[in-house]
């Protein structure tokens, strides 16, 4: 369970305010995927940035019975000088893993052959990818922060990734962030609409994609 107690977030730039959490109180319950959906600049990203610990709001708290993972996929933490061996078994130690199962799941998985022995930065952005997927899988999380991730490689490594995916999905929950509505309805049961720092919860997905698509609408019309 995650349970967010009146959680503001503005952004001021150039002396102009932007709220993308206006005293929000709402609970994502346990072993549940959510679609979480807003426009462009609603401030989706950065909700999920908050629940994952890497962003502070500016008032209110974030409550959790559970693990929460890191943005699935993201590679924005990775130490450029290190090897993907060695930032694998930095995140092992960081999460009370076993290590030697962590490095078996990720090297099989990413396969990325000789070069998961060297540096990051020589990777890439590809490689990247699969790398930092691999992580954000073969760690055991309650539930997972999914933000427009795409599977990387040919149809085969898409197929892989899609087949893991699925079947971290069948014993842990997730809030997820995507502009492919399929892929929403396919792996979500509930949804949550962000809209003008207000979110709204739906237990049905399918009316959280239709409040949602009407606020698109509305905001084609009034733009």
């Amino acid at each position: 369970m995650i349970h967010l107690q009146n959680l503001s977030k503005t952004y001021t730039l150039n002396g102009k305010h932007k709220v993308v959490a206006d005293d929000i109180t709402a609970t994502f319950p346990s072993g549940v995927s959510v679609a979480l959906l807003g426009r462009n600049g609603a401030g989706k990203s950065s909700l999920l940035r908050m629940i994952s610990g890497a962003m502070l709001p500016s008032s209110g708290k974030i409550l959790s019975t559970g693990t929460i993972s890191w943005p699935v996929g993201f590679a924005g933490s990775f130490s450029g000088e290190l090897t993907g061996e060695q930032n694998c078994r930095f995140v092992a130690r960081i999460y009370g893993v076993n290590t030697d199962e962590l490095l078996y799941f990720v090297e099989d998985f990413a396969e990325l052959g000789d070069h998961f022995r060297l540096p990051i930065r020589t990777y890439s952005s590809g490689m990247r990818s699969r790398l930092a997927f691999g992580l954000s899988m073969a760690v055991p999380f309650d539930t997972y922060l999914v933000d427009e991730v795409s599977a990387v490689g040919d149809a085969a490594f898409r197929a892989k990734s899609n087949r893991v995916f699925n079947q971290r999905m069948s014993t842990s929950g997730a809030i997820v962030v995507a502009h492919s509505m399929p892929l929403l309805r396919q792996i979500c049961h509930m949804g949550a609409v962000l809209e003008r720092g207000k979110l709204t919860f739906f237990d049905n997905v399918e009316d959280a994609i239709q409040m949602h698509m009407a606020n698109m609408q509305l905001a084609q019309q009034t733009g």
